[in-house]
C-alpha cells in the first residue's frame, strides 16, 4: 500500500511499527502467509489443463491506524489569535483565514517562503491553549504536526493580560504532549508590537 510522506503506521493500542519520513520508503507491517501450488505446479504430460491448486496458508491480520503528520520546516505556535496566520500570509503565498477573533484556523495551513535562494515550508496550526495536550479545544489533533518541524516560532501577542503567562502555558502544553516538542529548538516573537516603542517591548 502506498501512502503519503509523513505517514505513521501504528498498531491498535497506538503503538509505532513504522515510520514513513522519506519518499521510496518501505516497511513491513504484516506477514503474508505461505502461497499454495497453483495448477501451473500440477501440469504433466498426460494432465495438460490442470483444474487443481492448493489453498496457500493464511497471514497475519492487524488492525492499523495510518496517521499522517505534516512536514514543514517551521511549526507556528501560540494562543488563538496571536498573529500566526497574519504572518503565514506575509511571508508566503498562502491565503490563510485571516480575522480579529480566536480560533480563526480551524485546520493546519502550508506555506513556502524563500530565504536565502532556499524554500522553506511553514506550518501553521490552530492556536493552543491551556489543557491543549489534554484535548482542550482544537490542539490535541494539530500537536502532532509540530513534531516533525524542525523548530518552533512560537508567537506571543503583546497586549495580551500577561505574555509571560500566555507563553509558559504554551510552553507546558508541548512539555506535557512530548519530550520531543519539549526539546525542539524555539524562537519566540512578540506580535502586534507597531507604534510600541523599543523600551516598553
Amino acid at each position: 500500500v502506498r501512502v503519503p510522506v509523513g505517514t505513521q503506521v501504528l498498531d491498535s493500542e497506538l503503538n509505532l511499527i513504522a515510520d514513513i519520513a522519506k519518499p521510496g520508503q518501505e516497511a513491513v507491517v504484516a506477514i503474508g502467509g505461505r502461497g499454495g501450488f497453483g495448477n501451473a505446479h500440477f501440469k504433466s504430460a498426460k494432465r495438460q489443463v490442470p483444474r487443481v491448486a492448493e489453498r496457500g496458508e493464511p497471514g497475519d491480520e492487524k488492525e492499523l491506524v495510518l496517521e499522517l503528520k505534516l512536514l514543514a520546516d517551521v511549526g507556528l505556535v501560540g494562543m488563538p489569535n496571536a498573529g500566526k496566520s497574519t504572518f503565514l500570509a506575509s511571508v508566503t503565498r498562502a491565503k490563510p483565514k485571516i480575522a480579529d477573533y480566536p480560533f480563526t484556523t480551524l485546520i493546519p495551513n502550508l506555506g513556502i517562503a524563500t530565504v536565502d535562494g532556499h524554500g522553506i515550508v511553514i506550518a501553521d496550526i490552530p492556536g493552543l491553549i491551556e489543557g491543549a495536550s489534554d484535548g482542550r479545544g482544537l490542539g490535541i489533533q494539530f500537536l502532532k504536526h509540530i513534531e516533525r518541524s524542525k523548530i518552533i516560532l512560537h508567537f506571543v501577542d503583546f497586549w495580551s493580560d500577561d505574555a509571560a503567562d500566555s507563553y509558559l502555558k504554551i510552553r507546558k502544553e508541548l512539555e506535557k504532549y512530548s519530550k520531543l516538542l519539549a526539546n525542539k529548538e524555539e524562537i519566540i516573537a512578540f506580535t502586534k508590537i507597531d507604534g510600541v516603542d523599543a523600551k516598553e517591548v
